[in-house]
């Protein structure tokens, strides 16, 4: 992975440009040490309702561990991907993982899922009835009735 240093208002990001997006995004500060200037303005690549942050939050202090939450997606479900969703440890992120810092809650990414989560918003109900977290994707050109898989044309 290419990085370059660039250094704004005092500020020294690393620029990583092998990533399935463009323009090249922004590594976090605790990955090198170095503080990352304020991006106010810009839209998250994944966003969560304040339930689904409310709901992660409860299940990470649950843990008792200071864990990120690794998604992505993978083949199979009833169109054809479906979801993936885990805690894992921050020392766990690969080099080409994208991560991102959503209202505290830090999310782990492959650049590959990328491609199809961009844009995506993460939802929590704890209705008895079709309870459970629910996926607003804008790359999906289909999705199931169980809301947990869906297909994306690329």
């Amino acid at each position: 992975m290419a990085l370059s240093a660039i250094t704004t208002h005092c500020h020294r990001l690393f620029v990583c440009r092998r990533t399935p997006l463009q323009p090249p995004y922004l590594l976090p500060q605790y990955l090198f040490g170095f503080p990352v200037p304020k991006t106010e303005g810009l839209a998250p690549a994944i966003s969560l309702t304040d339930s689904a942050l409310k709901h992660f939050n409860k299940m990470r202090s649950e843990r008792g561990e200071d864990l990120c939450l690794r998604i992505g997606v993978k083949q199979g479900g009833c169109s054809g991907m479906s979801y993936t969703m885990d805690f894992e440890s921050k020392a766990n992120a690969r080099p080409d993982d994208s991560i991102i810092e959503y209202n505290g809650l830090i999310m782990v990414c492959d650049p590959k899922s990328l491609l199809f989560l961009y844009g995506m918003q993460l939802d929590y109900s704890d209705a008895l009835i079709g309870g459970g977290f629910s996926f607003k994707n804008p790359n999906a050109t289909q999705t199931c009735g169980c809301g947990k898989s869906f297909a994306a044309e690329m």
